[in-house]
């Protein structure tokens, strides 16, 4: 993976990025470098997750995988952390003949019927995820989905795989019925979980290569450094922040290849729910090139400078040539093909938001292949955590969103009373 920078510096953009404050900057990265390496030895909370590369149980997964066998359908029933993850990684990595992945993520009854009407169920897997084993809407919908396979005439108890914590009712459903399972690793939390079992159960249950999206993932742990100019990540984290500061206040990940567009709304929870606090943060803004080009470039390129925009292209992909059209006016097509349209239409925005000074930044990946796509979701999340330093919030936590879920819980209880000071566990 590598990042192009230029076009967010103060010589291009503005708000852009001077080449001294970049420097300044270096020396904070150093520091806050240490700080999480510190973090990371000793496996605090969160930090643990930059561990995964190495700590990720890859054995249950396979074991559990092996005793669901193979499917046609996997009806994933999770939300947020629980779900994203895992939906990036097939929506980038499945191949034409994988099963094909389901997402119960929200509890709309007409989405949530309209899925199951159409699946074979005895030809279903369901793996039902819940750090806690206590998430209302998960365990709202997988209670849908069990009565929906007796329904079926379907044993539920021989399609379910579980991934849950150490203790909570998931965890006693599984042991309960003998249940396949695997167990969220600690100190990771839902957001950061996508290379633990939470995002890697699902993703060899789709044939997806496990070994090598790790195998990328490592590849850019051993590149973070006490210096921006040596990692990609940390460049990305640290430039950023230091465009937000500056007023570039959302953050428009826009990438060229469809299987990444679910990547956009992974980032979107990452950077929200880990940096939207104490009044701080870039608001995410999820796009896709080159649709959006057609829906919100206007915007992007002619509004207001508050927007940093970050590219994500893509050096070696399938292609289709361009048939000729023997059309007036379409000779210019003669000769290309689907991909290198789709590039001209990266370089070209790339160059129009450079023009009109709007900060972007570029990153480029070999390939949509495990090892691309797992150093891609690493670095981001090593970003993620670099900002968290920079801008000194806890970047761990949710608590706005577990005020929220215990808000819920007391209104399904009939209780109205709820104070937002009340004290609130972190899932």
């Amino acid at each position: 993976m590598d990042l192009d920078v230029g076009n967010a510096l103060a010589a291009v953009a503005e708000p852009g990025v001077p080449r001294d404050a970049l420097e300044r900057l270096d020396d904070r990265v150093a520091a806050a470098h240490e700080r999480i390496e510190r973090g990371v030895a000793n496996g605090e909370f969160g930090y643990a997750s930059l561990n995964l590369p190495e700590t990720a149980d890859t054995a249950a997964v396979e074991t559990a995988a092996d005793r669901i066998g193979d499917v046609d359908h996997v009806i994933l029933v999770g939300i947020g952390g629980s779900a994203l993850g895992a939906a990036t990684l097939a929506d980038a990595l499945a191949g034409p003949d994988a099963a094909e992945l389901h997402v119960l993520d929200n509890v709309d009854p007409a989405a949530v019927e309209r899925t199951l009407d159409r699946i074979d169920l005895a030809s279903a897997a369901v793996n039902v995820v819940s750090q806690s084993g206590t998430t209302a809407e998960t365990l709202a919908n997988f209670l849908v989905v069990r009565d929906a396979m007796a329904d079926a005439g379907v044993d539920w108890t021989d399609r379910t795989v579980v991934t849950t914590g150490d203790a909570g009712n998931l965890r006693d459903l599984a042991d309960a019925h003998d249940l396949p399972s695997v167990s969220v690793p600690d100190g990771v939390p839902g957001r950061f979980s996508v290379l633990s079992t939470v995002g890697l159960l699902p993703a060899a249950l789709l044939g997806v290569d496990t070994d090598g999206l790790l195998a990328g993932a490592s590849a850019a742990r051993e590149k973070l450094g006490p210096s921006l100019f040596d990692s990609p990540a940390y460049a990305y984290g640290a430039l950023a922040y230091a465009l937000d500061v500056r007023g570039a206040s959302m953050d428009v990940m826009m990438p060229y290849a469809e299987g990444l567009e679910t990547f956009a709304e992974w980032f979107a929870q990452l950077w929200a729910e880990s940096l939207g606090k104490d009044g701080l943060g870039q608001t995410p803004v999820r796009a896709l090139g080159a649709t959006d080009q057609h829906s919100q470039l206007q915007l992007y390129r002619a509004g207001p400078h508050d927007k940093l925009v970050t590219f994500v292209g893509v050096d070696d992909r399938p292609d289709v040539p361009i048939p000729s059209a023997d059309l007036e006016g379409l000779d210019y097509l003669s000769g290309a093909s689907l991909g290198g349209l789709l590039d001209a239409e990266l370089d070209a925005t790339e160059a129009s938001l450079a023009a009109a000074g709007v900060p972007n930044l570029r990153v480029q990946l070999d390939a949509v292949d495990a090892e691309s796509v797992g150093e891609l979701l690493f670095s981001m999340e090593a970003a993620c955590v670099l900002a968290g330093e920079l801008y000194g919030v806890e970047t761990f936590d949710q608590p706005a969103v577990e005020w929220g879920k215990e808000a819920a819980r007391g209104l399904l209880r009939g209780d109205r009373t709820l104070d937002e000071g009340d004290s609130l566990e972190v899932e």
